[in-house]
């Protein structure tokens, strides 16, 4: 199973949901790899740490498509074992950016894809993506079998949602027809504030397809920042912990 984390405005909880949906995941016992295709490296130093790290990362990756070569490298080989059984990261670049004008121009969209087919001996590959609409997460979008959209009612995020939508359905066509919109989860919920009730009722009559679990606003998840340490792992049984088992299990 490959699935994208996607939303094309920042601050939404992407690199949160993509890890801690893969930490659940490895604690349930399947082997699971995180891709990290944000320059800012918020997936990477949550499951890593921000303490500068060696070894080959997703901008090695990009730059070994770019150029011809006899016996390139498996893209096992650029994956790190986090402090988790059965979790990885592929990790990302703060340099990655500088890549996309020549990835483009070589027109390398099915790279991705390609390496993730390879990771054959995975049961779960988490992709985190950059917050816009641009070559490292249309890349992702090809080579996802599932997108998974959080939003963070608020209006800004909900005026971006329908272009959002609209790209991925047009991914969907021509590019990945095995892609499906699982729907999308209502992060930093306030369920006793006004304006988030209306927003997702008024999203549901539109149609959109908003999944019933949603998580909630918590400091916690601030701490499991600080402490580099997925929910799982960090608070068991607090109740943000409980909602994204929740919605893990109600996407499988």
């Amino acid at each position: 199973m490959k699935r994208v984390v996607y939303n094309q405005k920042g601050g939404v909880g992407k690199s949160s949901i993509a890890v801690n949906l893969a930490a659940i995941s490895a604690a349930q016992g399947k082997k699971t790899v995180v891709v990290d295709l944000d320059p800012q490296g918020n997936a990477t130093d949550y499951l890593l740490g921000k303490e500068v790290r060696e070894g080959k990362d997703i901008k090695d990756f990009f730059e070994q498509v770019l150029t011809f070569q006899l016996k390139p490298q498996a893209p096992q080989e650029f994956i790190h074992a986090t402090d988790h059984d059965n979790l990885f990261v592929i990790p990302s670049n703060s340099s990655l950016g500088d890549l996309q004008s020549k990835l483009e121009s070589k027109h390398k969209i099915y790279k991705l894809r390609d390496a993730l087919n390879q990771l054959s001996e995975f049961d779960a590959i988490y992709i985190d993506t950059p917050p816009a609409f641009n070559f490292f997460s249309l890349s992702a979008l090809v080579a996802a079998e599932r997108c998974l959209v959080p939003f963070d009612c608020d209006d800004f995020a909900r005026a971006g949602l329908y272009a959002l939508m609209e790209n991925v359905r047009e991914v969907c066509l021509d590019h990945n027809e095995a892609l499906t919109i699982e729907g999308i989860v209502v992060n930093q919920y306030q369920a006793r504030a006004s304006l988030p009730q209306q927003v997702v009722a008024e999203l549901k009559a539109e149609g959109l397809p908003i999944l019933e679990q949603k998580l909630s606003a918590s400091v916690k998840m601030k701490e499991s920042h600080a402490a580099c340490l997925p929910l799982i792992f960090q608070a068991p049984s607090h109740k943000l912990t409980l909602e994204f088992i929740s919605l893990f299990d109600s996407l499988h």
